[in-house]
């Protein structure tokens, strides 16, 4: 099935895919991502903020209330929303972190608020059956990653499906990279 996340009508034709098919949705991982290299944040352009942004926050928004009515429906929904350590507004306040020299603030800025939707609809959830979790996947090898990153795909997979086979005691609303907590 196609599925461009940005397009409204590609988001309906999956949710009724699913429903159709399965009647119920167990896991949601947003995966999709887009990131532009803005050196200088004083000259970000509009155009690399609304598509970064399009695509990073208000298409995971927008994919997470179209396919909500299933996850309600099964016996213990998981919601992960693939997001960077660079969406850290601790760790790029301090200047000693291992981030602080990755400013790039159209990528950076729309992981934080990524972060800040996963918060939000957690608490939102929170006497429900769905949990909903960020996760830093690393530096992998993949177009966006370069092969300059030291982590393979599999590896860099490894955060995102222990959130989304969580067990029901398992945390909701926290940021995670291969068992750990991050800041927010």
């Amino acid at each position: 099935m196609r599925l461009e996340v940005t397009s409204e009508s590609d988001r309906k034709r999956a949710a009724e895919f699913l429903s159709k098919e399965f009647g119920k949705l167990d896991i949601l991982i947003n995966n999709a991502g887009i990131g532009v290299l803005d050196n200088k944040t004083s000259e970000v352009t509009d155009e690399v903020l609304q598509n970064t942004f399009a695509t990073n926050v208000f298409a995971v928004v927008a994919l997470t209330r179209e396919l909500l009515p299933l996850l309600r429906k099964s016996a213990a929904g998981r919601i992960v929303n693939l997001s960077s350590i660079l969406g850290s507004l601790a760790l790029h306040a301090d200047p000693k972190s291992p981030i602080a020299g990755s400013k790039s603030f159209a990528y950076n800025a729309s992981k934080t608020a990524l972060n800040a939707f996963t918060i939000h609809l957690a608490a939102e959830l929170k006497d429900t059956k769905i949990k909903v979790n960020s996760a830093h996947p690393g530096w992998v090898k993949t177009d966006m990653g370069t092969d300059a990153a030291p982590m393979e795909i599999p590896e860099g997979g490894r955060t995102g499906v222990e959130l989304a086979l969580l067990g029901k005691d398992g945390p909701t609303g926290g940021f995670f990279h291969l068992g750990k907590t991050l800041p927010w």
